[in-house]
């Protein structure tokens, strides 16, 4: 295939999801993977498409009761590939969607390399396309000479870090009748008003010392071999490494209790742990300055000691590794294009979703939005109350965050459901995104 109509850059899930429903709507795609040519990148172990480096599960495949299994399902109905080759490649995993994990990327692969529509190029893209269309779906370990074009494009100066992320917590999990709200220290609100911003979980001293030592000993997540020489920033600290540094350290840190009267004892408490609203609807609240490599199931024992957050639910677990992505709403357009150089769209895990079947999903509907643009068509984004719709929220700015940091999909980034009871609204959400989602997709061209 001498003439292409567009790039996608990246053979990973993302990559490879863009590049099918293109080649599915018509469209001659070139698509270009460094793995294949000599070079390997640090995680993967083959050269084969939709590689999966980690984990072999695409979490819950349940869509009554489960935001990542209603995406899962929304991605069926638009023809998605990464679900399509994931039946077939099935191993059991209870109510979870697992697959061998050669069985899958095989059969990606296959259904690529068949497709009359799609060149797969086995070549190192190093900088971003002067012109052309292009989807760049690279990855959390894009190779460094494009990660540096991608940072000068997009005005950042690095890429490459330690990502350290907070937990974020479901408001509606916080026992607000053992907390309280009050500014950040007590200080003045915004604009010199006295609005409460933070949510408050007080600690006596006993409490304070039995968490210090719970982080001091909790099992860490340990780097891999390629993020070892990769320094997180000091101002992401670990609270773990904070503790480590003596035992009243987090109490003159993100635990400091000063100025933050108790109204229930009119007291400061010994140590405080406050949490700042994630969303713009207050559904997601996250845990300020409590980035953490402890692994996940010590993170949920230790966490749920703290005074008010006993029943906890997290809809983002706190994390540590080296990761590449971009501020995309600051960046991004609604139809994932970069606003300074608009022939260039981003997919998959570069644009801060976080994820196997997220990283697809977003491949999937940038490569919709670049069908629609060449075919001369329009395509709405999918609603904001959709599985899709949420997460392409949270990627592109429709939903305003503190701090833009990779994501799951999950129900705090739907708009709320405040009349509905606490135990039916995971299903009230399923049943509104699915209503919501069959109007969009009657509107939808489908692809050929």
């Amino acid at each position: 295939m001498s003439n292409h109509q567009i790039h996608v850059i990246g053979g990973g899930l993302a990559g490879s999801e863009a590049a099918w429903q293109l080649a599915q709507a018509g469209i001659k795609v070139r698509l270009s993977e460094m793995r294949g040519t000599g070079e390997m990148t640090p995680a993967h172990q083959t050269d084969g498409l939709a590689e999966l480096v980690c984990s072999n599960s695409f979490r819950s495949d349940d869509a009554d009761k489960n935001a990542v299994g209603l995406l899962h399902q929304e991605m069926r109905r638009l023809g998605s590939l990464i679900m399509d080759r994931a039946e077939p490649a099935k191993v059991p995993a209870g109510s979870a969607l697992a697959v061998d994990r050669h069985v899958f990327s095989d059969g990606v692969t296959r259904a690529l390399a068949e497709h009359p529509n799609v060149e797969i190029v086995r070549e190192r893209i190093d900088t971003l396309p002067a012109q052309g269309m292009t989807i760049v779906a690279t990855g959390p370990l894009t190779a460094a000479a494009l990660a540096s074009s991608i940072g000068e494009a997009a005005g950042m100066e690095h890429l490459a870090f330690f990502d350290a992320i907070a937990p974020v917590i479901h408001f509606d999990s916080i026992d607000m009748e053992e907390c309280w709200m009050a500014n950040r220290w007590d200080k003045i609100g915004p604009g010199g008003g006295e609005g409460k911003d933070y949510i408050n979980c007080p600690m006596n001293k006993e409490q304070y010392q039995a968490f210090v030592q719970g982080l001091l000993d909790g099992e860490k997540t340990e780097f891999k071999e390629w993020e070892a020489s990769t320094p997180y920033f000091e101002g992401c600290m670990p609270i773990e490494v904070m503790a480590s540094r003596g035992p009243e350290t987090l109490r003159h840190g993100p635990m400091k209790p000063m100025g933050l009267d108790n109204p229930k004892t009119g007291r400061w408490p010994y140590a405080v742990v406050q949490l700042r609203q994630d969303n713009a609807s207050g559904t997601l609240w996250n845990m300020v300055g409590f980035q953490t490599k402890l692994k996940h199931g010590a993170q949920v024992e230790l966490l749920r000691t703290i005074p008010g957050l006993e029943k906890a639910e997290f809809a983002r677990l706190g994390g540590l590794h080296r990761n590449t992505f971009i501020q995309s709403p600051k960046l991004l357009d609604p139809t994932l294009r970069l606003k300074s150089a608009p022939h260039i769209r981003f997919a998959g895990q570069m644009t801060g979703c976080e994820g196997y079947v997220e990283s697809a999903a977003i491949g999937l509907i940038a490569g919709r939005f670049a069908a629609a643009e060449i075919l001369g068509q329009e395509l709405a984004p999918p609603p904001a109350d959709t599985a899709l719709g949420a997460l392409l929220g949270h990627v592109t700015g429709n939903v305003e965050t503190a701090d833009y940091q990779p994501m799951n999909v999950n129900f705090g980034l739907f708009p709320t459901l405040d009349d509905v009871k606490k135990k039916q609204r995971k299903e009230a959400y399923t049943a509104r995104a699915r209503a919501s989602f069959g109007r969009w997709l009657g509107e939808v061209v489908e692809p050929a």
